[in-house]
């Protein structure tokens, strides 16, 4: 008897020790929330490997720009839209006429290695670009040559143009270099300097190991941001081609895909682990037409062939099935979401039955009845030049096919490399092209009379009225006149269809779902996908819910 109580007794305490376990953790998790914690490396495959991690030096390279934008910074940034705001600037004030902009530094930022950051950096940075012997390219070493930059105190540098020139502000965000670090050292030795491997800069990280395979880069515990980075590192991981990175991330070499071209969309989508993350982005894809008095293309001059191949594409139906969706239909030279977008100039529809009319109307018929229109014995038909990326070649496909529905006959030709020289000595019929505008929206290094032969005007558009314009917005500073100005452009524009704009790009990022509180804000370069990479984290902890209030703001965050 005594031993049966002694049983009850146990089992009753038991079932107590239990009931309170329960209810203490049950307690527990309606008093606590997980929040991030520091710790975790973020590892991510890339296509290339790095060259020169100098922001003078990192234009031709896209890995070379991720680097260079985790590891420096510049005087201004630019946001989601393109516009500049401050950075290693506190603040800035522009002259009335547009020829002295003021800057004033942040006086509290300092080199990975210490020193501190001030006006002697910014001055030497510029002295470097303007250098007649600068690595930099030529486009932006000849614009900073016109340029007088002058020290006025420590933390204030002033800058005097030549003529006014709105979107300078965009060539202030390129990266500033330490003065205590390379000064002396000669311009032309530059690109082979120890610095590239081992840079200095005030940026979020700073590089803890580089090699050929693999970067490793830390956060900089000097950098002036409050907000210090919950990631233990950030590796950035070097392949030969996007083809390599799905491979790498189903064996558990990376967390992240720099990139998913348009091409290898179907394949990551297999992935149930691997989050997409799209966002518009500032290119383009476009057809440049050969407008030169030229035998071959000389059927381009005539407004009405250029009009017909415009409205004989389905734009949507080439990016849904040669980009996957990747894209969005073009309005135009100038981005829709730019401030500087005309939305009442009318857009080109699909219209098959009027392009038709149109090339009936210029008397190519098909004479012969070989399925190809023709007229005076000449038939319609011309080359499309494209590169050999396997997007390009895939749209440059769709678009034969589409144009052959109008009886237009059209031969691809894709090549490996020279297409640059191609399209500049306007060696081409029809060329199709990716190209980025980023920043401030001006159109006039693609379209004004003057980028014919020196800039990237190489369908070779001779319209005076247009150059006009273009040439009239870039020296007002006024945005409510320079919108009028592009307005009217971009009218011009719509009527002459000097190119065939087919779509804005888009850019897809792919990060493992281990990796939290990834955004993609719309991007000006590639290297933007890591603008809020601060706030990205990977490993979580327990808080009671009044620090948890506290520390984070009440603010959720996911599990």
């Amino acid at each position: 008897m005594e031993s049966l109580i002694r049983w009850q007794v146990l089992i009753a305490f038991g079932g107590i020790v239990l009931v309170g376990a329960f209810l203490f953790s049950y307690a527990l998790a309606r008093t606590t929330v997980l929040v991030p914690a520091e710790g975790g490396v973020y590892i991510e495959g890339v296509a290339g490997v790095p060259q020169h991690l100098n922001p003078l030096l990192a234009a031709y390279n896209q890995v070379d720009q991720d680097l260079v934008a985790l590891i420096f910074n510049g005087l201004t940034r630019l946001n989601a839209q393109g516009e500049a705001e401050p950075d290693l600037a506190s603040s800035w004030t522009a002259a009335p006429d547009g020829l002295t902009y003021l800057f004033r530094l942040r006086q509290d930022v300092r080199w990975a290695d210490g020193e501190r950051f001030d006006a002697d950096d910014v001055l030497f940075t510029v002295q470097l670009l303007q250098a007649p012997d600068s690595p930099a390219p030529p486009d932006l070493a000849a614009l900073w040559r016109t340029i007088q930059v002058e020290k006025l105190d420590p933390y204030t540098v002033r800058f005097r143009l030549e003529q006014p020139f709105p979107a300078f502000l965009d060539y202030t965000s390129i990266g500033i270099l330490p003065h205590h670090i390379l000064q002396g050292v000669p311009v032309q030795e530059l690109p082979t300097h120890r610095f590239n491997l081992h840079p200095v800069g005030t940026g979020p990280f700073m590089v803890a190991e580089i090699s050929t395979r693999r970067a490793r880069l830390v956060p900089n515990p000097r950098h002036f941001a409050r907000k210090q980075p919950y990631l233990e590192a950030l590796e950035l991981h070097f392949y030969p081609s996007y083809e390599h990175l799905p491979t790498a991330y189903e064996q558990g070499d990376i967390l992240g895909l720099s990139y998913v071209p348009p091409y290898l969309f179907p394949e990551v989508t297999r992935f149930p682990e691997l989050n997409l993350y799209t966002a518009r982005a500032s290119g383009f894809y476009l057809v440049y037409l050969n407008l030169q008095d030229d035998e071959r293309s000389s059927f381009f001059q005539d407004v009405r062939i250029r009009r017909a191949l415009l409205y004989g594409l389905d734009r949507q139906s080439l990016i849904d099935q040669a980009l996957h969706g990747q894209g969005i239909v073009a309005g135009g030279p100038i981005h829709a979401w730019s401030w500087a977008y005309a939305p009442d100039v009318p857009p080109v529809p699909h219209d098959l039955v009027r392009a038709e009319q149109l090339l009936d109307e210029a008397r190519w018929i098909d004479s012969d009845s070989d399925g190809v229109r023709d007229k005076k014995g000449k038939v319609l038909r011309f080359t499309l030049t494209c590169s050999e990326d396997p997007d390009h070649i895939a749209l440059a496909q769709a678009l034969k096919q589409q144009w052959a529905a109008l009886e237009v006959a059209v031969e691809i030709e894709t090549l490996g490399g020279g297409l640059a020289e191609r399209l500049r000595a306007h060696e081409f019929q029809a060329a199709l092209v990716e190209v980025v505008i980023s920043g401030d929206p001006d159109p006039y290094p693609m379209w004004d009379q003057t980028q014919i032969e020196q800039g990237q005007n190489y369908g070779g558009w001779d319209n005076s009225e247009a150059s006009r314009l273009l040439a009239e917005a870039r020296r007002t500073m006024d945005r409510e006149e320079r919108k009028a100005l592009y307005a009217e452009f971009q009218r011009i524009f719509a009527e002459e269809l000097p190119a065939l704009i087919l779509a804005d790009t888009v850019y897809t990022y792919a990060v493992d779902a281990s990796v939290r509180q990834v955004q993609l804000a719309p991007l000006m370069t590639p290297a933007d996908r890591f603008r809020t990479i601060a706030n990205w984290y990977m490993n979580t902890r327990r808080v009671i819910m009044a620090e948890k209030t506290r520390r984070f703001g009440g603010l959720g965050f996911p599990d």
